[in-house]
């Protein structure tokens, strides 16, 4: 099984912010698939599938950004997801512009919270993440940033990378990881519409 696991904060009041950006992808590939990701367990609500032969589980962590790794590690351990291998976990990036994914086999949390408390409960940083790109933020607002809404032309660019996440994360299931590394990396969303 494959567990695709999108990092965000539970309550409606967050559910269109940067932060959220993971569920978003997540929402996204559950409509596409036709999944409903409405299960409890492992402190996240859940949805399987099939998936070109293979079982995915889509999941988005119930237990606010910071304690992410909570649920990914109570999901990886009862289902016996090697994290290395069966693990992916979709992320919002503040180093990378808005339009942007960065797909890695495994890497430091770059500052991110919910990463960094990922690796802490699974004791490695060797899984992989989709980075999605929602901008930086100016002087000392990163928690105002993170938590913000985006801007009426940032939807415009994000709702197309919210497609190319959700393809990308398709991609790893189907060819794997070096293939969709290859499709979706150091390309702006102009440029994924251009290869495709």
């Amino acid at each position: 099984m494959v567990l695709i696991a999108g990092l965000g904060n539970p309550e409606n009041r967050y559910a269109a912010t940067r932060h959220n950006t993971g569920f978003l992808v997540i929402d996204r590939l559950a409509e596409r698939l036709s999944v409903n990701v409405k299960k409890e367990e492992g402190k996240a609500l859940t949805g399987t599938c099939n998936l070109s032969g293979t079982k995915v589980m889509l999941a988005k962590p119930q237990t606010y950004m910071n304690l992410s790794g909570e649920s990914i590690q109570a999901l990886t351990a009862y289902y016996r997801v090697d994290p290395e291998k069966e693990l992916l976990v979709i992320v919002d990036d503040i180093h990378l512009p808005v339009g942007t994914l960065r797909l890695r086999k495994g890497g430091s949390a770059g500052g991110h919270n919910g990463l960094k408390n990922i690796i802490a409960m699974l004791g490695t940083e060797n899984f992989p993440r989709l980075r999605v790109g929602v901008g930086e933020a100016g002087g000392n607002a990163l928690i105002s940033h993170v938590l913000g809404n985006f801007s009426k032309e940032e939807w415009a660019v994000l709702n197309g990378v919210i497609d190319d996440a959700a393809s990308c994360a398709e991609r790893v299931v189907t060819d794997g990881i070096d293939a969709a590394m290859n499709a979706y990396n150091g390309k702006n969303a102009q440029e994924r519409e251009e290869d495709a």
